[in-house]
């Protein structure tokens, strides 16, 4: 992955710094757009994965749509140039300055969590003169086996609008006159890498997909989130997720009608290899149980192995894997226990300012940074298609 053009170019450069390879983008993109095109499905990118203005680009450039979160990255998505018609607003707790704000947009739709929200917005709309599409996000009570901080699908989260709300939604619903119901929603957690857990949300989709048909309600979207997760253990051999086997899953198991479109909203599978943090060794620190290497990164640029205890491959890029085994604790300068990148990694014998790389960073981990410690934030470095 780390050509020596580029270990070069990162020789002359501050740390940290994120590292961006915009050619695997390009392919990682492309694979999703093969697969999915298969079968006529539209993908929207969530943009909470990853922000950063030339992902983004790289994103908007196949025709994909946006997954937005908050009204700021409505705002984001329009402005990098994803068209009003495919942008989506989810989120359990939109602001009625968001909602205002994304209704003068005309976005496409508004990913609805409750039976509340759907009384906002069709008050909100009212006023704007609007009539406000909308789908409905249902919990399906499926378990998607990954960890319990990106679990969404259950009934003990508050994410969607419980089964048994559905009857509430349903009557107020045919007396909104400012809404107009485009489908239905899920999604049930993130970093799913066992796929039969899809199968089973497809068999939900469709029990809830005929509930509404059974009442007169016409849904033309079928909105089934995203999840599909990627492998961190082996970022190189692995390195395109597989979009193949994924897609396969719902065109087998979900039913659809004629003209019915099927929705998707993926972000970690779509830009996580693609980004490595890069630091340096601030100190080696030798101990008769434990040795630690203390990087110049921490938990203020990378987020995920603090919060959700991630796993992230760490590599020397400074020295050959052969050149003496050592086990380290890889940590950074931050004044928290918890901020701690891998804990007996086996790397070379590692010295003061050897460059390290972070893999698989381009999900969750730019957009998460903060200035905790009153950190500083450098500029990311990007590996363009034309120069490898």
């Amino acid at each position: 992955m780390f050509s020596k053009e580029i270990l070069t170019g990162f020789g002359a450069r501050k740390t940290p710094f994120y590292y961006y390879d915009l050619e695997l983008l390009h392919n990682t993109l492309a694979a999703c757009k093969r697969a999915a095109d298969q079968y006529g499905f539209h993908v929207h990118y969530a943009l909470k994965a990853n922000f950063n203005a030339e992902v983004l680009k790289s994103v908007q450039s196949f025709g994909f749509g946006a997954d937005c979160v908050s009204g700021n990255e409505v705002k984001k998505a329009i402005e990098i140039g994803f068209p009003p018609e495919k942008v989506v607003f989810a989120g359990v707790g939109k602001s009625d300055e968001e909602i205002i704000s994304a209704l003068e947009l005309d976005i496409f739709c508004f990913n609805v969590e409750s039976v509340q929200e759907l009384q906002v917005i069709n008050d909100l709309a009212a006023k704007a003169g609007k009539k406000a599409r909308v789908a409905l996000r249902i919990n399906p009570n499926v378990d998607a086996y990954t960890h319990h901080n990106i679990t969404t699908g259950l009934e003990e989260n508050k994410f969607g609008i419980n089964q048994w709300e559905l009857p509430a939604c349903a009557e107020y619903l045919n007396g909104a006159e400012n809404l107009w119901l485009e489908g239905i929603h899920f999604h049930i957690g993130s970093q799913i890498t066992n796929l039969t857990v899809f199968k089973s949300l497809c068999i939900r989709v469709n029990e809830i997909k005929l509930w509404f048909e059974e009442r007169g309600f016409t849904l033309r979207v079928l909105n089934v989130g995203g999840g599909l997760g990627v492998d961190y253990m082996h970022p190189d051999e692995n390195s395109i997720a597989n979009f193949e086997g994924y897609f396969e899953i719902f065109n087998q198991f979900l039913d659809r009608k004629p003209g019915q479109e099927v929705h998707f909203e993926l972000g970690r599978a779509l830009v996580a290899h693609c980004g490595s943090l890069i630091s340096r060794v601030l100190y080696v620190k030798n101990g008769i149980k434990k040795h630690f290497l203390v990087l110049d990164a921490g938990m203020t640029e990378l987020m995920r192995p603090a919060l959700y205890q991630a796993y992230h491959k760490i590599e020397n890029l400074s020295r050959e894997p052969e050149a003496g085994a050592q086990k380290y604790d890889v940590v950074g300068p931050i004044c928290e226990s918890t901020d701690c990148f891998g804990k007996e990694v086996e790397l070379g014998e590692s010295f003061r300012g050897d460059l390290i790389a972070i893999r698989t960073a381009g999900a969750y981990g730019e957009v998460m940074s903060s200035r905790y410690n009153l950190r500083e934030q450098s500029e990311p470095f990007y590996l363009e298609r034309t120069q490898r």
